[in-house]
């Protein structure tokens, strides 16, 4: 695979459309990555061709790197430099991008934007399109955002005409209800109401381990904004946490494993650091869990996020072991540093991965929620990975690198496995924590920033079981290595959240059945809300009934 299409704009009579493509930070990964871009700039040409324009890449292919994405924000700064600020102008992903690249020239950029991913599993396009897309609504940039498996769909053409003759598109966004328009049961709104107050009143701490991962500028909440709820954040360095690592005793980390293999869980490893999962990368893990509740307890932190990508990687293995582990209220115990007692004993340290602080925050009040009625209180972020149609149902693969709690999977801990983390990535290892999700109720939500003020889009859902080996094919579709959720979001269809919804994650917890899951529902919208959040109610009670 060589070079991406570049027309000069002068030599065609055509108007022209500009394309940029923001990629990851990791040589490793844009090279790997890049033949599925350039595929899938090449049927958005022809897409374009089709509709009368040219399309133009605004930067080259670079041909000592061996790919054509543009891989730092300083770099994307120079790109705009060359750009027309009042061209019509396509953010085209087909892998994870870093926001942060081109975030910079699309806040002055004039001209109409329009974010494109292609709907594949391969590499997480629609993820970094919907990272982008949160952190262009938090930036306040308008922008436009489309979808298409092959771009030759009626859905995808009827669109992209209408930006290209309007500037903009209108979505379907009737599953959307504001919160005052649905009727809240007294119950769980004065439960809410309740939990908000102690709160703000009594305020909790997000244990930050360095800010702003992968770009990901939308994960970041204003500081005024947390404060206006009760939370403010412990700026924590991660270097403190490598340093904590390896002062951990050799006899705590063989505790650790030896723990999680009497529970069950099925570690597959191997002899090669390189490639393969190795007894001494999972060591190091257990050592980082047990410095992450040593210095989570030492700061009095509620809950705490590991950015871990980047610098992080290129001294541990990863962190999602420990993040799935943290998030499950039945885990290993550690003990103080004098000894004294356990840890946060018999719950869950929340865990927001990657740092994503709005994540962080909707975790922490679910588990408030949870408690207080009774419920699973176990959650997680997942990324909105991709989906495709199953029997009379349309399947979202909710994918994420290891964060996931065991609570969530079929069997448990014995149902929890654990694979090296993808080289591509993760230079160092470690192993994930991965496994089926169970079927059951859950409420989904996502607390976002716009207008410098927070809002939460909540609604409900099903996971289903599906085949062995339709999961297999999922699986190998997307990053057999990572837990996975086979999620029904009730009454929203593939497009309308993807039209709406302001982030790459969504966060997940189940109820014990679907009269306890609205009622969590209701009790955390009516938190948010005494919080001072904006929310939103999307789609229905059930597949078919709605909230009225």
């Amino acid at each position: 695979m060589k070079k991406a299409s570049q027309k000069n704009s002068t030599a065609s009579s055509r108007p022209a459309v500009q394309l940029i493509a923001s990629g990851d930070l990791r040589l490793s990964a844009n090279q790997t990555c890049w033949p599925a871009q350039h595929a899938m700039e090449t049927a958005l040409g022809e897409a374009l061709a089709a509709e009368g324009f040219d399309l133009v890449r605004s930067h080259p292919y670079k041909e000592d790197e061996k790919h054509g994405f543009i891989a730092s924000q300083r770099e994307g700064i120079e790109v705009f430099r060359s750009i027309d600020p009042d061209a019509p102008l396509i953010v085209a992903e087909a892998v994870w991008q870093y926001s942060h690249h081109v975030l910079a020239g699309l806040t002055t950029h004039r001209g109409p934007i329009l974010t494109v991913a292609n709907w594949s599993g391969q590499w997480p396009g629609l993820v970094g399109m919907l990272n982008l897309n949160g952190s262009l609504t938090k930036a306040g940039v308008r922008y436009s955002t489309l979808w298409s498996l092959d771009f030759t769909d009626t859905f995808f053409k009827s669109k992209l005409r209408q930006w290209l003759k309007t500037g903009k598109i209108t979505h379907d966004l009737s599953h959307v209800q504001k919160l005052e328009k649905v009727k809240v049961p007294a119950q769980a709104a004065k439960l809410g109401a309740q939990l908000g107050e102690e709160l703000r009143s009594q305020k909790a701490i997000l244990g930050i381990f360095d800010e702003g991962c992968m770009g990901m500028f939308n994960a970041i909440i204003p500081d005024h904004a947390l404060h206006a709820c009760g939370v403010f954040k412990e700026r924590l360095s991660q270097s403190s946490l490598f340093y904590e690592t390896l002062q951990t005793p050799d006899d705590e980390a063989h505790a650790v494993l030896a723990w999680l293999e009497k529970k069950g869980m099925k570690f597959h490893f191997g002899k090669n650091h390189a490639t393969e999962l190795t007894r001494e990368q999972v060591l190091l893990q257990c050592k980082m869990y047990v410095a992450a509740l040593r210095i989570a307890d030492d700061f009095g932190c509620d809950s705490i996020g590991i950015q871990y990508q980047q610098g992080l990687k290129d001294l541990l293995p990863a962190s999602d072991l420990v993040e799935g582990t943290l998030n499950n209220s039945d885990r290993p115990p550690v003990t103080s540093r004098d000894g004294s007692h356990v840890l946060y004993k018999g719950e869950p340290l929340v865990h927001f991965n990657e740092v994503d602080e709005c994540a962080g925050l909707d975790g922490l009040m679910t588990c408030r929620v949870h408690q207080a009625l009774g419920q699973p209180v176990e959650s997680t972020l997942h990324d909105v990975r991709w989906g495709e149609q199953y029997g009379d149902d349309y399947v979202w693969v909710l994918l994420i690198s290891g964060a996931a709690p065991p609570a969530h999977f079929i069997k448990g801990w014995k149902g929890a496995d654990g694979h090296r983390q993808p080289a591509m990535y993760f230079p160092n290892g470690g192993s994930t924590l991965r496994g089926v999700s169970k079927p059951g109720e859950i409420v989904w939500s996502r607390i976002y920033v716009e207008n410098e003020a927070l809002h939460m889009d909540i609604g409900r859902g099903g996971v289903v079981e599906l085949p062995k080996a339709e999961t297999e094919r999922r699986w190998q579709a997307t990053t057999p290595q990572w837990p996975i959720m086979h999620a029904v979001t009730y009454g929203v269809s593939r497009d309308q959240l993807m039209a709406k919804h302001q982030a790459n994650h969504i966060q997940v917890a189940y109820a014990n059945d679907g009269k306890a899951a609205d009622n969590c529902l209701f009790t955390k919208a009516a938190f948010a809300r005494e919080l001072g959040i904006k929310v939103n109610v999307c789609g229905t009670r059930t597949r078919t009934k709605g909230w009225g």
